[in-house]
C-alpha cells in the first residue's frame, strides 16, 4: 500500500517560525500497540504522553502533521474555564456538576506550564489574559463570573476599571474588564512540536501521513484501525480528531459543528509601538458573542483574530474580512502591512461544553472544545489517559453531561446557527 506524502502545514506565522521537527513515518504494514491515539493535536498529544509516561505502549495516527489542525492554528491563548460560565453549567447540570468542572476549570493552563518547564519547550511562554468590556453589562457578567470563581476557590482574577485600562491594552473601545493573572498566551505549534518531543522522548511513537480509513472493534476485545498503508491493532482507541475526522464514525461528526475562525499578523512592529498597544504582554479577547481575540508574539507583532464562519470555510480575503477590525480596536495601525492570513476549524457542540464519552468498549473520544481548546484539550486529553488507565471517576463528570443535536439535521443545522449567533450579535451591538 502507498502512503501520500504528509500535507503541509497552513502558510501561518506560526509555520513560518516553527522549530524544525522531524517527518514521522505513516504507519506501514501492520504494528500492534496498547493504546492507539487518532490525531497529534493537543487532545491526543496529552493523553498520549501521560499513558507513554505511565508505561503503556501508546502510538498516535496523524492524517497530516503534529499540530496540523486547530492545535497548531489557533490564537495561542490560554484562557481558563469552559465556552460557557459556571453559573449556566450550575443552572443546566446542577450544583455536583458546576462543583465538579469548577475543581478541574484551571488545570489546562497548570498542565501546559507544568510540561512546557518539565519538558524544556520553547513557546514563548506570557502569563496573563484578559478579557475586555464594551459595556457595563459586560464588565457586571465579568463581576458575576469573578464571584462565582472565587466562591469555589479559584482566585487569579482582577477586575480592572476604565482607568486602568491603560495598563493592560491601549484602545478606545472598552469600558473595563477583568485580568486573568493565570491566563496567557504562547506558540502553540511549537509547544505541539515539543510534546510530540517528549512523548517519544517517553518512547512513544508518532506516524504521521497516517489518515484513518475505517476504525472496527474486534472480537478479540480490541481495535483494528485502518490507514492508507497500515493497520494498528490496539487494546483501546482514544478519537481524538475533533472536526478534522471525516467519514469514518458518523455518530461523532453528528455531534458537533465544524467551525472556521480566521486570524492575521502583522509585520513585525517597533518594540515601542506593541508595548504602547499592549503593555502588559496579556492576550485579550472581547466579551462579545462573536468576539476579537489578539496579542503581542515574541518578534514584535499583532496576532490577530476574530469572525467565524460555521460549517467550516472562510471569507474570500480573510486579511480584508479582519483589517478592520484591527483597525478599530488599534486605529494607529491605520495601513499597517499583514504579513499572515489563515484560518482553523474547532468543532462546536450544541451546548458549548466539551464532548466525551464511548463509541464501544474499545472505541473513546474527545471533541468539541466550542472554542476553548488551548486548555480544555490539555484536561481533556490528561482525563482519556487517566481512564484508560482505570481511573474513571473525572472522565465520567464530562461523559454524564448530555450532547443535544442541533436543531434541523444536517440541512438546516448551518442557518439556524448563523440566525442564534446574528440575534447575539445583535444584542451585543445594541448593547442590550
Amino acid at each position: 500500500m502507498f502512503a501520500p506524502a504528509p500535507v503541509p502545514h497552513a502558510p501561518s506565522w506560526y509555520a513560518a517560525s516553527a522549530h524544525q521537527a522531524p517527518p514521522r513515518p505513516p504507519v506501514q504494514g501492520h504494528v500492534e500497540t496498547d493504546i492507539c491515539v487518532i490525531g497529534a493535536g493537543f487532545t491526543g498529544l496529552s493523553a498520549a504522553l501521560d499513558l507513554a509516561e505511565k508505561g503503556y505502549r501508546v502510538r498516535v495516527v496523524e492524517a497530516a502533521r503534529v499540530g496540523w489542525g486547530a492545535s497548531g492554528r489557533n490564537g495561542g491563548q490560554i484562557v481558563n474555564g469552559y465556552s460557557r460560565d459556571l453559573a449556566v453549567i450550575r443552572a443546566r447540570y446542577g450544583v455536583d456538576a458546576e462543583r465538579a468542572l469548577a475543581a478541574m476549570a484551571q488545570e489546562g493552563g497548570d498542565i501546559i506550564r507544568e510540561r512546557v518547564h518539565r519538558h524544556a519547550i520553547a513557546c514563548d511562554l506570557v502569563d496573563g489574559g484578559f478579557h475586555a468590556a464594551f459595556t457595563p453589562k459586560q464588565m457586571r457578567a465579568l463581576e458575576a463570573m469573578k464571584r462565582d470563581w472565587e466562591g469555589h476557590g479559584l482566585d487569579g482574577l482582577e477586575m480592572v476599571d476604565r482607568a486602568g485600562l491603560d495598563r493592560i491594552v491601549h484602545s478606545p473601545r472598552y469600558v473595563g474588564g477583568m485580568l486573568d493573572h493565570k491566563g496567557g498566551h504562547f506558540h502553540p505549534l511549537n509547544y505541539c512540536l515539543g510534546l510530540a518531543r517528549a512523548f517519544e522522548a517517553a518512547g512513544g511513537t508518532v506516524h504521521e501521513g497516517s489518515a484513518v480509513i475505517a476504525i472496527e472493534e474486534t472480537k478479540a476485545q480490541g481495535v483494528r484501525i485502518e490507514c492508507a498503508a497500515g493497520t494498528v491493532s490496539a487494546r483501546l482507541v482514544l478519537v481524538c480528531a475533533n472536526a478534522y475526522l471525516k467519514g469514518v464514525l458518523p455518530a461523532l461528526e453528528r455531534a458537533v459543528m465544524p467551525v472556521n475562525s480566521q486570524v492575521v499578523t502583522t509585520a513585525p512592529l517597533p518594540e515601542p509601538t506593541v508595548q504602547a498597544l499592549l503593555p502588559a504582554n496579556a492576550c485579550v479577547e472581547d466579551c462579545n458573542y462573536v468576539l476579537d481575540y489578539y496579542r503581542r508574539t515574541a518578534d514584535n507583532r499583532i496576532l490577530y483574530g476574530g469572525g467565524i464562519h460555521y460549517g467550516g470555510g472562510d471569507p474570500l480575503d480573510i486579511t480584508r474580512a479582519l483589517r478592520s477590525h484591527l483597525e478599530t480596536t488599534f486605529p494607529s495601525l491605520a495601513g499597517v502591512r499583514l504579513d499572515y492570513a489563515w484560518s482553523g476549524t474547532f468543532a462546536l457542540t450544541l451546548t458549548r461544553i466539551p464532548h466525551i464519552g464511548r463509541l464501544g468498549p474499545s472505541v473513546w473520544f474527545s471533541h468539541g472544545d466550542s472554542g476553548h481548546g488551548v486548555t480544555t484539550t490539555q484536561l481533556l486529553g490528561r482525563l482519556l489517559a487517566e481512564a484508560a488507565d482505570g481511573q474513571m471517576g473525572r472522565f465520567d463528570v464530562f461523559a454524564a453531561l448530555p450532547n443535544l443535536p442541533f436543531p434541523g439535521g444536517r440541512l438546516f443545522r448551518v442557518p439556524l446557527t448563523r440566525f442564534g449567533a446574528w440575534y447575539y450579535s445583535l444584542r451585543d451591538r445594541l448593547g442590550v
